[in-house]
């Protein structure tokens, strides 16, 4: 099979689909790797790294669209590459349509086969490719909210771990999964008095056991998450239901509860965000306030740190891309139900409950195209 790696062009986004290592693997399998120049700069590989495991650098997007059987991305489409994906062709990356109607739309109008990385799913209810960005953006979620308490960043100027005879700040973490528990480890690392939340008392007694003891365990609901938003200094918004818009759990009115120049970090906003006033940012221009509250909603935070990001990302998308590759789609999704299950449109068609479910559109069951 030809596969086609683009170069990101969302704003800011520096990783990559595939390293060079996951180039000469995908080679050894007897597949075609078309990279496009320069993809691999921002995450420190550069274009000879690529020729020399084995990959044929390419000039153009419209030229990887073209030639393609496979097209491998980071974060979605956008609007200028929509009419360059094919019918038949597959479309291999992170899409969280359940919060983008329009990038829904163009892809069912492409007829191409689009497979998300969010949605494969293990039969345990794992999710294995969105778990290493997880771990990433959860650990990052505390750095950011560390930062944005400081006063220069608009914070109401708390250190989170506090020091001798100085009361720690508090974190709130919404969420006890990947996301969830990377932010709480590194929440409890620096000192800070820790609330995980998470509404799977399975989920709630595993963690009670490996979490250390300044992190607090609760179980979730709308009166704690009202009563902890008033204390807390950092909440970090860590929910997911995988492939499905997230639930709205603080709303307006709780952040006029909140302490003036606390912070949200809502690491949900790829998938709409856990909280009512939460809106996509940028890198270069990280947060707003509302109320007073500070906002940080980055949505591709991974993308700030692709030297660790990219790396983490090919050891958990490889395997599947060799297998889609190797089998073809059909027989991929036949042999493997963690493929079937990222299968989100497909010839036209939704296949994603979650998505389905977002914008009132029809289901089609994947197996009706096995």
């Amino acid at each position: 099979m030809i596969v086609g790696i683009l170069k990101e062009i969302k704003a800011e986004e520096n990783r990559v689909a595939m390293t060079p290592a996951g180039v000469e693997v995908m080679n050894h399998h007897g597949h075609t790797l078309l990279v496009e120049k320069n993809a691999g700069m921002g995450s420190g590989f550069d274009n000879a790294a690529y020729d020399d495991a084995g990959a044929e650098i390419v000039a153009t997007p419209g030229d990887i669209f073209e030639r393609a059987d496979m097209v491998m991305h980071v974060k979605e489409p956008l609007p200028v590459e929509y009419d360059l994906i094919r019918e038949n062709q597959i479309l291999f990356t992170y899409l969280h349509l359940a919060a983008a109607e329009a990038l829904t739309r163009a892809l069912i109008k492409s007829k191409a086969v689009c497979i998300a990385y969010e949605t494969i799913q293990k039969t345990d209810g794992s999710l294995p490719l969105l778990t290493p960005m997880s771990e990433v953006a959860g650990r990052m979620a505390i750095q950011q909210g560390a930062k944005y308490l400081e006063i220069a960043q608009g914070g109401h100027g708390m250190l989170l771990g506090g020091v001798p005879g100085v009361d720690p700040g508090i974190v709130l973490i919404i969420g006890g999964g990947t996301v969830g528990i990377n932010a709480a480890k590194m929440a409890c690392g620096l000192g800070a008095k820790v609330y995980l939340l998470d509404n799977n008392l399975e989920r709630l007694r595993y963690l009670s056991d490996v979490m250390p003891a300044n992190c607090f365990l609760l179980y979730s609901s709308p009166a704690a998450i009202r009563d902890l938003v008033t204390r807390a200094d950092v909440v970090v918004g860590a929910v997911l239901i995988p492939g499905a818009k997230t639930p709205k759990l603080i709303t307006r009115e709780m952040l006029k509860t909140m302490k003036p120049g606390s912070v949200i970090v809502d690491v949900a906003v790829d998938q709409g965000g856990c909280c009512e006033t939460s809106r996509a940012t940028t890198h270069s221009n990280p947060t707003y306030k509302v109320d007073g509250i500070v906002h940080y909603c980055v949505a591709n935070m991974p993308g700030a740190v692709p030297k660790t990001s990219t790396l983490a990302l090919t050891n958990a998308t490889l395997p599947y891309a060799v297998e889609i590759a190797g089998k073809g789609w059909q027989a991929a999704m036949r042999s493997n139900p963690e493929i079937r299950r990222g299968a989100n449109v497909v010839n036209g068609k939704v296949t994603c409950n979650g998505v389905a479910e977002a914008f009132t559109m029809d289901l089609t069951p994947i197996d009706s195209f096995l």
